[in-house]
């Protein structure tokens, strides 16, 4: 009987004396320090989970490096989504050497930190994301529910691209809201190519005080939306910290998705992953 990879399929790793994070605060308590391999495997291995996809956190070619390198050296790494500047002349160029990786898997911009909330819907930008389609290369959308629309405009532009929405599009689960998030997140499930992490949740629930029943309106229409097939577990660690650990995720993510058949659990555990970014 094959093994079912149980695969999480968002988390980070950073080295604070090799890459310059221009979003992290200064002598933070929890994110300022480094978070490597050693600090996660354990953790894992205690839950039977096979390894991780691991995500771009810095706007430049030196991270992707230092990622694919620590991916070489790591076989829980099971693929790194790097960064490209997908407005750039050379980005052909630097496609063909990333693919060129074997553990390179695909393209994250963090967009929900950009000044413009149209900050995708540039020519250049949508140039960028047509090479992405035109390759087959799949492509990570952080947003925060003001971008839904804009990703919405996407879509229709650049059918073809293959995309998964981090976080579920970070509605707003410590207020309780749930428009026009879902209003939008439903449109973009008619998209085939739009897939979604179920992950991030517990940093935008109340901290502290957030129960997995915070988290379970929006994971069951997100569930109901895409299905598991399009669907799959991450855990955001290390920034996940700042709300709960590790195994803390797992089982929040486990008590929202509720009792569910075997053949769908194990999709948004690994297969969906798997599948979506050819591991």
């Amino acid at each position: 009987m094959r093994h079912l990879m149980r695969i999480d399929s968002h988390q980070h790793f950073w080295d604070l004396s090799a890459v310059d994070y221009f979003w992290m605060p200064k002598d933070h308590p929890v994110l300022s320090r480094n978070y490597l391999p050693a600090d996660l495997w354990p953790i894992q291995e205690r839950s039977r989970f096979d390894g991780s996809v691991v995500v771009q956190a810095a706007h430049n070619d030196a991270e992707g490096e230092w990622l694919l390198k620590l991916a070489q050296q790591e076989s829980r790494i099971l693929g790194v989504v790097a960064w490209a500047d997908l407005q750039s002349a050379q980005l052909g160029h630097r496609l063909d050497y990333l693919q060129q990786q074997p553990k390179f898997v695909g393209i994250r911009h963090i967009v929900h930190d950009e000044p413009d909330v149209n900050w995708l819907l540039q020519p250049a930008v949508i140039g960028g994301l047509r090479e992405l389609a035109r390759r087959n290369i799949p492509y990570d959308l952080l947003l925060k529910p003001p971008h839904i629309p804009v990703a919405i405009e996407v879509m229709d532009l650049v059918p073809d691209l293959r995309c998964v929405i981090d976080h579920i599009a970070k509605p707003y689960i410590a207020k309780g809201e749930v428009e026009p998030w879902l209003s939008g997140m439903r449109t973009l499930s008619q998209f085939p190519n739009m897939h979604v992490k179920l992950s991030g949740m517990i940093t935008e629930a109340k901290v502290p005080g957030w129960k997995a029943a915070d988290l379970a309106p929006y994971v069951q229409h997100v569930l109901q939306l895409f299905g598991t097939n399009r669907c799959m577990f991450g855990s955001d660690w290390p920034v996940c910290l700042l709300a709960g650990s590790w195994k803390e995720v797992l089982a929040s993510f486990t008590q929202a998705v509720g009792p569910m058949a075997i053949a769908g659990r194990n999709e948004l555990l690994g297969e969906t992953a798997a599948r979506f970014y050819r591991l």
